[in-house]
């Protein structure tokens, strides 16, 4: 007696069908299961024959031999229970086995029979679309996120007794369970730039990068607004696409981050790692691979607050993810690819004690301060195209009763500048000016004379590297973008090269 099912396996945040073999023969009685196997797989043996037994299914005693196919990556997590007990229970006859062909099963089975939730399940439901299956069977813990998934029928179940009942009848006759109302998703609280007082050059600068998607480094004392900027930099994002909120989505459901209440990212992230955190948290990994801090703020914001205080190696991880948008987590049993689309921004104190360059309250030689900089390499620096510093605010900074600008405000110019980027670049691989080849820069970076013969003499006397050459040219594009300026004219390049100065003087 023979039966097969159907589930999917998770690669990066990419899903991979597995097909499950049950085969029941005469000999001695065993339950075997082959296909280069992780322990948790292994294991799924002795919870799969409980499970049935607990659940009232008698198993005579028979050799039963399972194999996970293909059989040349190594499979990971519980997920394959389900199914494994489906084919199991079809070669025994409780239900025709051609029924399991069209969909796919996923969950973990406890001793008593019910079906407890895993993660990822939101990537695997959207393989089982791509791959033509006309319906998923997932725990009903998970049937939120499950139903993300257009297209595709999805069934909840809470036990093992209730799949069979559904195998009674074919699965074209099925209905999809009754939609799920989740709250409105997984949303971090939106602050407003309207409570920044003072610091104009600051939140220009952000806006700026923003608009391009360009990493920032703010540069001040402590308290004068740093880390209050960089937390609401989401607010002026603009909204994520359906297909954006898919690929954070995957990468927060093989993460484990998604539950019932919050089936979908609808809202940029926003990730602040301590400064402690080691390099497989940062870019992901690990023994185990999963995604990293680069990879959850893929879309949003990486926030790193005291850059000099991360330990230098990690930090210099950053550097691929930072050109590429992608993280490549390379193992024996193969290769996991997470996106890592964030827009890092950094904050830093100007010295060991902070308030450089006030010499009332500093203390620091020269020495020491060149020191304290000089933890964050010269490479990672060269990356930042946005450089800018916040500055001690006055008491009538404070008391003033202006209006500041609100995120909605901002927001609307940032939308604004990037549209106009998607719409020059509808015919390229990437969308935003930071994005930009060298090619790019030479097709859609046109500058006025007067801004091409200053940005020569300044390449000439700081001694500018290829790198920051080109970071200059492409903050100079945003800037023009959002006066809405077709060419990049003699301001925009000094308001650019003025981002740099910080930079170019720490190194």
């Amino acid at each position: 007696m023979y039966c097969e099912a159907f589930c999917v396996a998770i690669q990066g945040i990419e899903g991979c069908m597995v097909h499950v073999e049950a085969d029941i023969s005469d000999g001695l009685p065993c339950f075997s299961m082959v296909g280069y196997l992780a322990s948790e797989v292994r294991e799924a043996k002795e919870r799969v024959r409980i499970s049935l037994k607990n659940s009232g299914y008698r198993i005579p005693p028979k050799k039963i031999t399972v194999n996970l196919s293909p059989a040349d990556f190594r499979k990971e997590g519980t997920g394959y229970d389900l199914a494994i007990a489906a084919s199991v229970l079809g070669a025994f006859g409780y239900f025709p086995g051609e029924y399991l062909k069209n969909g796919i099963l996923i969950g973990e089975l406890s001793l008593d029979g019910q079906i407890k939730a895993i993660s990822g399940v939101l990537p695997m439901v959207y393989t089982a679309l791509e791959r033509g299956y006309s319906y998923c069977v997932v725990p009903m813990d998970n049937l939120a996120e499950a139903q993300m998934v257009k297209g595709i029928k999805v069934i909840g179940v809470s036990s093992l007794a209730e799949v069979v009942a559904c195998y009674q009848t074919e699965p074209d006759r099925w209905e999809s369970s009754s939609p799920v109302s989740p709250e409105v998703g997984f949303r971090e609280e939106q602050l407003d730039f309207k409570d920044i007082r003072g610091q104009a050059v600051v939140k220009r600068a952000v806006e700026v990068a923003v608009a391009g998607r360009h990493n920032i480094l703010m540069v001040g004392p402590p308290g004068s607004g740093k880390t209050m900027i960089a937390r609401r930099i989401p607010g002026i994002m603009p909204p994520l696409s359906f297909a954006e909120q898919m690929e954070i989505s995957k990468i927060y459901s093989v993460s484990g981050l998604l539950d019932e209440k919050h089936p979908l990212v609808t809202s940029r992230p926003f990730r602040s790692p301590h400064h402690t955190v080691p390099q497989t948290a940062l870019v992901g990994g690990g023994r185990y691979p999963k995604p990293g801090e680069c990879s959850l703020s893929s879309g949003g914001v990486l926030f790193l607050d005291e850059l000099p205080e991360f330990q230098r190696q990690t930090v210099e991880v950053l550097r691929q993810p930072l050109e590429e948008g992608y993280v490549t987590v390379s193992r024996l049993e193969g290769s996991y690819r997470y996106p890592a689309k964030c827009q890092l921004v950094a904050a830093a104190n100007p010295c060991l004690c902070g308030f450089y360059p006030d010499r009332k309250k500093c203390t620091c030689t020269s020495a020491q301060i060149r020191k304290y900089f000089g933890r964050i390499s010269t490479p990672i620096l060269d990356r930042i195209d946005i450089c800018t510093e916040t500055i001690p605010l006055e008491y009538g900074d404070l008391d003033c009763k202006t209006t500041e600008e609100s995120s909605d405000t901002i927001r609307k110019r940032v939308m604004d500048a990037q549209k106009i980027q998607w719409e020059r670049y509808q015919h390229e691989p990437y969308r935003y000016n930071s994005q930009l080849t060298v090619a790019g820069i030479e097709q859609y970076c046109v500058m006025e004379p007067q801004a091409k013969e200053y940005l020569q003499d300044i390449f000439q006397e700081r001694s500018l590297t290829a790198r920051g050459y080109h970071k200059i040219i492409k903050v100079a594009r945003s800037i023009a973008d959002l006066e809405q300026s077709e060419q990049i004219r003699y301001a925009h390049v000094c308001e650019a090269v003025c981002y740099r100065q910080l930079s170019q003087s720490r190194l």
